[in-house]
């Protein structure tokens, strides 16, 4: 179990343009997250990877950043795993 994170050290909420929707300052990019057999060598596999997440929630972040062609979409296929045992309304995904 990790540390818990005081709430005045979690990251802040800004308004996402107009949107009325508010993001963390900070975005976690998924990046590094798929194992391939080719490319980076420091590809997170999917425990590690949700490992990492459930890490950016406890620091409050919200904003996660992937896209298809990160580890040849094993990054969506990892972060689409792990929401769906979160509160889907409470993150906001840029892919």
């Amino acid at each position: 179990m990790s540390t818990p994170i005081p709430d005045e050290k979690k990251v802040v909420y800004n308004f996402l343009g107009r949107s009325g929707i508010k993001v963390s300052n900070i975005s976690l990019g998924c990046a590094t997250f798929g194992e391939v057999t080719w490319g980076w060598p420091d590809q997170c596999n999917e425990e590690l990877s949700h490992k990492i997440l459930n890490r950016y929630v406890e620091w409050g972040g919200n904003f996660l950043d992937t896209a298809d062609v990160y580890a040849l979409g094993n990054s969506e296929t990892f972060v689409g795993t792990w929401l769906e045992k979160q509160p889907r309304d409470k993150f906001v995904i840029a892919t």
